[in-house]
């Protein structure tokens, strides 16, 4: 919870502490020229449209547009758009992620028209549309399974294949250069005739480089468009991807919030960013997504009640990155939702809005938040429990301390540049901070602005 105004009543004690000089902290050198500009005070807000309303349908999401909106949100990630297999098709509406035509849009959704519609609706609301993208595999009814089989991997008997449980999906083949350009092509459909600002893709895999980077430079021709993959890796920026998933930092904060491991292990996080990435890699930060949320009962129990608040503070504020929210996390949702069956989320107390929008707003007017603005980090306390840094860029600086334990923390801050009158904001007001110790509750969190912006 956000730092209350009686913890200055507390009585105060002398704690000594090491400080980092500043020059000692980390500052990346992303090329802003490597990325669409909008990225970079931005966010992502991934859209599960079938589960959305209750007609699961783009034009009842549009409703929700203004009020996304005003929370704050930027750029719209949809899950897959596409028709979806009905060949041994899992439940009863299916995966999305089993594609029955790329150049099509689920019927259940609504029409290409419709689609185009929430895409012209939104981007004159200023927000940016990113769909999903599945490359790996078709479902097991594309068109691709009769008009060219080759496109796929065979078994022994000549058969296509599946993974793992997957039997609604074929594995496509990516030795086939045919195949690839169909990809391509297909990909820059959804550019050219709807508008799209870029794409979300899906399970990305080393071997697959060459294609990417070369899919990536024709998008490219018929619009910039900014691409996030879904692996980790520095093979994936080489490719022209200017984003991928932040997993270590996710895993690494769900073993803290359990007590398996202490707020120590995101130093190591950071340090394999910084030694094994290229400089202008950029990391999505979550505390659940779409595989999350039904499959390992993220963030409502993984992260539950107030343990989730200091994370997604985490996720919204640290080192070069971009934070996600997925669909209902701000009312919250505390329950998986259904991957293959109807299950709506029901919109009605969007009780973590107001936490969600605060985070948001500073983010977009806050240069210390981009990612390429400087990291250093600062012991105020026990380094097990209480996580603290600084992030700053030209005359922009914010002030981050949480406590990622379950009991109550003694605080202390002796870096002198941080003492003054900064701005809490979740408060909403300008605090005294000094050399003196105060409290913080557990899973408690702070974030202070220097100076505060308009």
């Amino acid at each position: 919870m956000k730092k209350s105004l009686f913890l200055f009543l507390l009585p105060l004690m002398i704690l000594s502490c090491k400080v980092k000089d500043k020059d000692s902290g980390v500052a990346s050198d992303l090329n802003h020229a490597a990325h669409p500009s909008w990225i970079m005070q931005g966010n992502i807000y991934e859209v599960n449209v079938r589960q959305y309303t209750p007609e699961g349908t783009f034009n009842a999401f549009a409703k929700h547009l203004d009020r996304l909106k005003e929370m704050g949100v930027q750029t719209l990630w949809f899950m897959p758009v596409h028709p979806i297999s009905k060949t041994e098709r899992k439940g009863t509406l299916g995966s999305y992620y089993a594609v029955a035509n790329y150049r099509e849009v689920n019927p259940e959704f609504g029409t290409l028209q419709d689609w185009k519609n929430l895409v012209n609706a939104a981007h004159e609301k200023g927000f940016k549309i990113i769909i999903d993208w599945v490359p790996n595999h078709t479902g097991a009814d594309h068109p691709w399974l009769k008009t060219h089989s080759h496109f796929y991997i065979k078994d022994s008997t000549g058969k296509p294949t599946w993974k793992f449980d997957w039997t609604d999906i074929r594995v496509l083949d990516f030795n086939n250069k045919e195949m690839q350009d169909s990809m391509t092509s297909s990909m820059k459909f959804w550019v050219a005739e709807t508008d799209i600002d870029g794409f979300r893709c899906d399970h990305t895999e080393d071997y697959q480089a060459a294609f990417w980077k070369h899919t990536i430079s024709e998008l490219n021709k018929v619009k910039k468009v900014f691409m996030l993959a879904e692996g980790q890796g520095s093979w994936i920026f080489d490719a022209g991807f200017h984003m991928d998933y932040g997993w270590q930092l996710f895993h690494t904060t769900k073993a803290v919030a359990t007590g398996r491991r202490n707020a120590l292990s995101i130093d190591s996080v950071l340090m394999k960013l910084d030694s094994t990435y290229p400089k202008h890699a950029m990391q999505m930060y979550f505390t659940s997504n779409h595989d999350e949320n039904s499959w390992n009962k993220a963030d409502y129990e993984t992260m539950p009640g107030p343990v989730h608040a200091p994370f997604a503070v985490l996720s919204h504020t640290i080192y070069r990155g971009v934070p996600l929210i997925y669909s209902g996390q701000e009312e919250p949702v505390l329950r998986p939702l259904s991957f293959f069956e109807k299950d709506s989320v029901n919109f009605n107390k969007l009780s973590r809005a107001g936490f969600y929008k605060t985070l948001l707003t500073l983010r977009k007017n806050n240069q210390a938040l981009t990612p390429d603005a400087s990291f250093r980090k600062i012991n105020v306390g026990d380094p097990k429990a209480l996580y603290a840094y600084i992030r700053e860029k030209d005359d922009k600086k914010i002030f981050v301390i949480l406590n990622l334990s379950k009991k109550e923390q003694t605080i202390k801050v002796t870096d002198k540049g941080l003492h003054g009158n900064p701005h809490n904001i979740f408060m909403g007001t300008s605090e005294p901070l000094t050399d003196k110790e105060w409290k913080i509750e557990p899973w408690g969190y702070v974030v202070y602005e220097y100076p505060q912006t308009p």
